[in-house]
């Protein structure tokens, strides 16, 4: 069943004894009804209160398991990150094409400019990524998503490799720059999903790891997070 369908009418559910109520008092409309009505609208007023409430905490814990949460992984601890690690929640459980064997890792570049430096770093988010099961042993849906990090940490190389080609210290350069990087990350993150199926495509899936490592042995140089512009005449 539609996830928006179950919201709608675990809502109508919770609240069809208070709209029942405003249904009859209004239907009478006599004077000793009054008291009522008032009653009946705080009753209404507190009940929205705790909805928005309700409301406002599933969409916090959705986006950010607060709950069990872990600070993003910088990517020198790539090698650590496990399914343990993907703490998100999802409170309507999903499947991908009826296959249970799902997870999904978000990832960010995020970026600090200075007066003669740019910090460019990718990250992974524990608390935001998501796995069906738990104790799921699949290694190669686990290789899968990890190689969205390294995707992530492949453009955040390529952005600095850029703004360091900078003759001098230009910040809307720089923002241009890893604007630019960010919306083709973006990009190639769907077209790995797509062409891999989400791993099911083996030979897809081994054709972007070896793509993939190898970009990121090209740009070594650029692992760590900082670069400083040295002005060139």
């Amino acid at each position: 069943m539609n996830d928006n369908l179950i919201i709608t009418l675990a809502i109508l559910l919770l609240f069809s004894p208070v709209i029942h109520q405003w249904y009859l008092l209004l239907k009478e409309r006599k004077a000793e009804n009054k008291k009522a009505l008032k009653k009946l609208f705080r009753l209404t007023k507190y009940s929205f209160i705790i909805l928005i409430f309700t409301a406002i905490t599933f969409g916090i814990l959705s986006h950010t398991n607060f709950l069990n949460y872990e600070k993003p992984i910088t990517f020198d601890k790539f090698d650590k990150i496990t399914f343990e690690n993907f703490r998100g929640l999802e409170f309507f459980k999903k499947s991908l094409y009826g296959n249970e064997r799902f997870a999904y890792v978000v990832t960010s570049i995020e970026t600090e400019i200075n007066e003669n430096s740019v910090t460019v770093q990718s990250l992974f988010h524990p608390s935001r990524s998501f796995v069906y099961k738990t104790n799921t042993n699949s290694k190669e849906l686990l290789t899968h998503e990890k190689y969205h990090i390294k995707i992530t940490e492949l453009f955040s190389r390529k952005a600095k490799a850029k703004i360091s080609n900078l003759k001098k210290f230009n910040k809307n350069k720089i923002e241009g720059i890893i604007r630019e990087v960010k919306t083709n990350e973006r990009a190639f993150q769907k077209e790995y999903d797509y062409d891999t199926f989400h791993s099911y495509v083996f030979s897809e899936q081994k054709k972007y790891e070896k793509e993939v490592d190898s970009l990121l042995t090209l740009l070594k140089e650029y692992k760590k997070p900082k670069i400083t512009i040295n002005e060139k005449n």
